[in-house]
Order: structure tokens, then C-alpha cells, then sequence
């Protein structure tokens, strides 16, 4: 596997692992072994970025991924992500990005992940009632004592990124990103490149459509699938979208490829410092994502890419309401 840089010095896979949709968030979660056996697989084909948070379920898919990666521990950056309140119920009731409840998290994801270290510590979303210098100085002090390693913010502002910056310096953003969800290019790359900043693009497949799996029947109403409120998901949206995935079928045909290889390969094409994350509910998933690191893309196939594109009217937005107004911008 190909390596990248994220930050001053974090050499990571080309490619990572998103693990939320074992657990959580894409529709019922995977059988334990299967998804163990989906982690430990993506570490033998050379995967060593791999992304969790205690939202995720919440707390399941850090003891997952805990469990999966101890034996490997070494071989591996684990990436885990705090800022949310969740009560005794287990609930995500609001924002809590004080000092003071970094540290009590940071301290049971270490638990939950059977480690001593966390290597890249996320804020998962902005808390407006916390001062971003605070923050940043929390994250710095567990880095001082060794427990985080380095400092992420997931869909923060760039305003909220430079504050950060000047206390902790942070070594990758996490924003959505992917073919069919530009907003980065005009909102955080000039920003990446002045500050040296990585950017790990999470839901680089579409949530699943790029990868050409989705047909136009399929229906999203299990009550964990956060699809099912998307608008760009509704069956009239998908419809028409599914000009996006003829396309890519009809590319991937012709380069001898995949769909979500195209898509991942058109990512990591943009910019040397992104870094995708791809999930993947099956290793069959992982065997289809991951040969992307090596798929060359010529100046022509990016010309075609960015052509038929902007000659598709998308339909619907690409999350909820409720996910989208958590968005600092």
C-alpha cells in the first residue's frame, strides 16, 4: 500500500478504514466475526489508518475496533473522535467540548481500544460554548503526556482550523468529501496547502451509491440507516442520480476497474495530501476498495471525470437537515 503524509509527519496508508458502518449508521450492524474479520484484513492488505469514535453506536465500534486491532496494535494509527454529550442511556443529548470532558473521554476510548495512545485525536463537531483555544490546549496538554499523538478536527470552520492551529498544531481535517460533495475544494484546500494540513475524506463512496452496489429499487427505512433521511436517498433523487453511476460504470469498464475504485482513485488524484477513508461491511468490500491506491488515472480520465460531472444536475442534498446544521462553517 502506498503511503501518505498527514500534517508534519503522519505517514499513513493511502487509503484508510472507516469503521463507523460496522457498528452504526448504514443499516444493521455487521456479524462481530465478519467485521473483526474486515478489520484484520484491510491491516494484511496494508491498511493502517483506521477511523472510529465514541458516537458510533454509541461506544460499540471503538470496543470493536479495540478488539480487531490489539493483536496488531503497532501496525496500526487508530483515529477517534470526541465532542459529543451522551447521557447514562447511552443517548447523544448535544455538544461537550470542555476540557475537562476531553480528558474523562479520551480516557475510556483508551479503554474501549485497548491501547495507551490514541494516534489521532478528532473533535467530532464544533462546540460553539467552548472557546476553540480551549480545546486545542486540552488536546496539547494529552499530547504532552503522551496519551494522543496528534490533533484532528472533523467539519470545522476555517476560521475555527486556524485558531486550533495556533495553540496544537493540527495535522488532518475531516470533512465530507467525494465526487458528488465538492464543498472542500473551495472551502479547505487552500488552507490545507498553507498550513500543511491533511485532509481525510470520510464518505468518499457516496455512502455507499458511487460503488455502484445501490439499485433503484433499494429503501432505506431501517431505523439505523441515517440514509433514510437524506435527501439526495428518496427515490426520485436516486432516479435521477443515477446518471452518476452509469457513468462510472461505463469508465470503470473501459479502465478494467470498479466503480468505487474510480471514485477512490479520483480523490486521491485531487490533492497528495487527502487521504480517504472508505467503509465497508464485508472484506469483499475491502478487496474492491483498496487495489484504488495503485489505479493511475490519466489527465484525460480526470478531464472526462470533471466533464460529465458538471454536466449532471444532482438531485437533493447529501445529509439531513439535523447533520448538516452541525457543520461549522
Amino acid at each position: 500500500m502506498k503511503t501518505r503524509k498527514l500534517g508534519d509527519g503522519l505517514e499513513v496508508s493511502a487509503i484508510g478504514l472507516g469503521c463507523m458502518g460496522l457498528s452504526f449508521g448504514l443499516g444493521p450492524a455487521t456479524d462481530k466475526g465478519e467485521a473483526i474479520a474486515v478489520i484484520r484484513t484491510a491491516v494484511d492488505r496494508g491498511v493502517t489508518l483506521f477511523d472510529t469514535a465514541e458516537g458510533y453506536g454509541p461506544f460499540v465500534n471503538e470496543d470493536l475496533v479495540g478488539e480487531a486491532l490489539e493483536p496488531m496494535r503497532d501496525r496500526v494509527l487508530i483515529c477517534t473522535k470526541f465532542g459529543f454529550d451522551i447521557n447514562d442511556r447511552s443517548e447523544m443529548v448535544g455538544l461537550n467540548s470542555r476540557p475537562e470532558h476531553i480528558r474523562t473521554v479520551v480516557e475510556a476510548s483508551l479503554k474501549r481500544l485497548r491501547t495507551d495512545r490514541i494516534d489521532l485525536l478528532y473533535q467530532h463537531r464544533v462546540d460553539p460554548a467552548v472557546p476553540m483555544e480551549d480545546v486545542a490546549g486540552a488536546v496539547k496538554d494529552l499530547i504532552g503526556e503522551g496519551k494522543v499523538k496528534h490533533f484532528g478536527l472533523s467539519e470545522a470552520s476555517v476560521d475555527n482550523i486556524r485558531r486550533a492551529h495556533a495553540v496544537q498544531p493540527v495535522a488532518a481535517i475531516q470533512d465530507h468529501y467525494s465526487l458528488w460533495m465538492r464543498e472542500p475544494e473551495t472551502t479547505k484546500f487552500a488552507l490545507c496547502e498553507e498550513l500543511g494540513i491533511g485532509l481525510v475524506a470520510w464518505g468518499p463512496l457516496g455512502q455507499g451509491f458511487l460503488t455502484g452496489a445501490i439499485t433503484r429499487d433499494m429503501r432505506f427505512d431501517d431505523p439505523n440507516d441515517l440514509r433514510k433521511d437524506f435527501p439526495r436517498f428518496t427515490p426520485e433523487a436516486l432516479e435521477a442520480n443515477f446518471k452518476v453511476v452509469d457513468f462510472l460504470k461505463d469508465l470503470a469498464l473501459r479502465k478494467g476497474s470498479s466503480p468505487a475504485r474510480i471514485a477512490l482513485a479520483w480523490l486521491l488524484a485531487q490533492k497528495p495530501w487527502i487521504v480517504p477513508i472508505p467503509g465497508g461491511t464485508n472484506v469483499a468490500h475491502v478487496d474492491d476498495n483498496l487495489p484504488a491506491a495503485e489505479l493511475d488515472l490519466t489527465p484525460g480520465d480526470l478531464s472526462e471525470i470533471d466533464r460529465a460531472f458538471a454536466a449532471i444536475d444532482i438531485k437533493g442534498a447529501p445529509l439531513s437537515e439535523a447533520l448538516d446544521a452541525a457543520i461549522d462553517r
